[in-house]
């Protein structure tokens, strides 16, 4: 029976300990006078006057030298403050916001530049098969400025193909 004594006494110290670890890192005043105990930092709008307590290395009254004006308390608190809190909620946001906008910005410029692709395909397949018909040396059908439907003949054959020539110049090898 003593060993079993020396175990649930051992137990007893070992959650003590533990307990002691869980217990909250800081300790400040708010803006309603109420005393607030948390793991994680006061909000930024309490002043450092008001933190009691703090893990080492955080600003809180205890460890924050005295200052002989109130002007230079003004002056360093915020300073002193600033870079070691986390971005807030709305900072988050508005970073989420910025990536959302440039991830459709570069959705839309993709998108844009793959219909100006396929258009420039399209385009380079008709000019192709103009070409091909025009070297073919089928007779092609024309309708003139009247309406009225004739031939192609060698003059206009020549002046067509050459202008095929040229679009197909930017149309890439294929």
């Amino acid at each position: 029976m003593n060993l079993a004594n020396f175990y649930r006494s051992s137990i007893g110290v070992l959650l003590l300990c533990c307990a002691s670890l869980a217990q909250a890192q800081y300790m400040w005043i708010d803006a309603k006078g109420i005393k607030q105990y948390s793991d994680r930092p006061p909000p930024p709008s309490v002043p450092i006057k008001d933190i009691k307590k703090a893990p080492k290395g955080q600003p809180s009254a205890e460890n924050m030298p005295v200052v002989e004006t109130a002007a230079a308390t003004a002056a360093a608190a915020p300073a002193a403050a600033t870079p070691n809190l986390p971005p807030s909620l709305a900072e988050r946001e508005a970073d989420y916001v910025k990536r959302q906008k440039a991830k459709l910005e570069q959705e839309k410029k993709e998108r844009e530049e793959k219909e100006q692709k396929s258009a420039q395909r399209d385009f380079c397949e008709h000019a192709r098969a103009a070409k091909a018909s025009l070297d073919s040396g089928v007779r092609l059908g024309i309708t003139n400025k009247n309406g009225e439907r004739g031939f192609m003949d060698d003059a206009q054959r020549a002046a067509e193909s050459k202008k095929v020539e040229k679009a197909l110049a930017g149309c890439p090898a294929g």
